[in-house]
């Protein structure tokens, strides 16, 4: 049965992006362990590692409250190599990283799914909206800049009527100055199995991370530069 919707003040709850990766997960734990009731939001945007889908019902099952998985297509729009027909770059060059907006940068993802957050928070009666992003060790996007969650968070209270009538929102970016070694050591720290995470853009058939885009390298990194073995299960040769 579907829990009642509305602003219940003896609840205090949160809605958190979850998109099934590390970052997201160790986000929606830390919401969690601050206390609030995690109200957990994947899209589903037609990326093409969809396999995220599933690890993020792995994780909210554990985590969260209630998890609403919304279908809204961006492969209409394209312009990335997440939602179109676009190879997803694969480098040996690590200094690379972090070094310009790459060809995986979906436009204004993080502003319409933060905004998708934004109206169910409303609806549900939460005023704090928790986003994984992080301006560290990141792939050089521009909606993952702190400037971004200030931005939004000023434009959630002028935009909602919650907002106009001073009950303002709250954006939490807990992983903004983080480094992919200290969000790897969170995930020890609170004992997630972060093997059910999934953050490769671009999985083999048997749904195993590639072990050589960005977003692959990143997550390698952390955990070897944290001295935690890495769980991640790699597509198979």
């Amino acid at each position: 049965m579907a829990r009642p919707q509305g602003r219940d003040r003896a609840v205090k709850r949160a809605v958190v992006l979850l998109s099934g990766g590390l970052d997201s997960m160790v986000c929606a734990a830390l919401a969690r362990e601050q206390g609030f009731a995690v109200l957990a939001l994947t899209i589903d945007y037609g990326q093409r590692h969809r396999v995220e889908i599933d690890a993020a019902r792995v994780i909210a099952a554990e985590i969260a409250e209630r998890h609403i998985v919304l279908p809204m297509d961006l492969t209409g729009f394209g312009g990335s190599a997440l939602t179109a027909d676009i190879d997803v770059p694969k480098t040996a060059d690590g200094d690379a990283l972090g070094h310009g907006i790459p060809v995986t940068y979906v436009p204004a993802r993080n502003t319409v799914f933060l905004s998708l957050a934004l109206a169910w928070g409303e609806a549900a009666g939460a005023r704090d909206l928790f986003i994984g992003v992080n301006a560290l060790d990141y792939s050089g996007y521009p909606d993952c800049r702190p400037e971004f969650i200030t931005s939004f968070q000023a434009l959630a209270n002028q935009a909602t009527k919650a907002g106009v009538e001073g009950d303002p929102f709250t954006i939490h970016a807990p992983l903004q100055y983080l480094t992919k070694a200290d969000i790897a050591r969170e995930a020890q720290r609170m004992g997630l199995d972060a093997g059910v995470s999934h953050s490769c853009y671009d999985p083999g058939a048997d749904g195993g991370a590639c072990g050589a885009c960005d977003a692959c390298r990143l997550r390698a990194k952390g955990f070897d530069e944290a001295g935690i073995a890495d769980p991640t299960r790699y597509a198979a040769a």
